[in-house]
């Protein structure tokens, strides 16, 4: 059975989208069969795994709202070794859809059991919210992962965010623990990055992941549709995102 990882953050721009990814590579680098489902109507997931969002006839949504396509049917296969249950912008309205459906915090939990045999990770890209659909993430998950910008209003609604695991460990997943945090955007240069990073393991009572080191090389990746390890395998973000698959192995594995 796999292993399933949401990656959550409800503050945007700390790097979710691009951990999942390149984590994901990195996992199929070292032999690992890897699914990435996408929970966000952005779509940035299926987008920087080299899909279009706009030309896909099944995606997350149908499998999640009304059931009419199964998690299997909506799968599709990325350059990059990694299996991808797509979004679309017809998650957007996935909340509302599920707000009266009985037993709507274990949607996604019962769509990925159909498929959870053929993976040894499911790394679950959530939105940046606290909506149903990412409790549904958090109720799927064995472990989450929380990218923090290490930048100090970044740390602003983690505290939010440790009370919703909290509730959901308490109501609906009491198996879910937290892997720890993962430092984003990183530079060791300057004092203030490096102060934040000291602080992060004393303020939330968390393991601390490797700093993912910030890089140019990011922002080209989704342009190719491929993760860093492909566009640019020896640069240092490429390193860090194989050592963080490393850390989560010998973590949550």
């Amino acid at each position: 059975m796999a292993r399933v990882v949401a990656v959550a953050n409800q503050k945007g721009g700390v790097g979710k989208t691009t951990t999942v990814v390149n984590v994901a590579a990195a996992l199929v680098e070292r032999g690992e069969r890897t699914l990435v489902v996408d929970l966000d109507a952005q779509a940035c997931a299926t987008f920087s795994l080299g899909l279009d969002p706009e030309d896909l006839d099944r995606t997350i949504a149908q499998v999640l709202v009304g059931g009419t396509v199964s998690a299997g049917e909506a799968i599709v296969p990325t350059p990059d070794g990694v299996d991808l249950l797509p979004a679309a912008i017809d998650l957007a309205g996935a909340d509302r859809a599920l707000a009266g459906v009985v037993g709507r915090e274990y949607v996604v939990r019962e769509a990925m059991s159909a498929v959870s045999a053929d993976y040894d990770w499911i790394l679950l890209d959530c939105s940046p919210s606290l909506g149903i659909v990412t409790i549904n993430a958090l109720t799927a998950a064995d472990a989450v992962l929380v990218p923090l910008q290490c930048e100090t209003l970044s740390h602003r609604g983690v505290g939010q965010l440790m009370e919703t695991i909290a509730d959901v460990q308490r109501l609906t997943n009491p198996r879910l623990q937290v892997a720890g945090v993962v430092p984003t955007l990183y530079d060791g240069r300057t004092t203030h990055a490096r102060a934040v990073l000291a602080d992060l393991g004393p303020r939330y009572g968390l393991h601390v992941f490797s700093p993912i080191t910030r890089t140019i090389r990011f922002a080209e990746a989704p342009a190719a549709g491929r993760s860093i390890l492909a566009t640019a395998g020896h640069s240092r973000g490429a390193h860090d995102y194989r050592v963080l698959a490393g850390e989560l192995v010998a973590s949550v594995g």
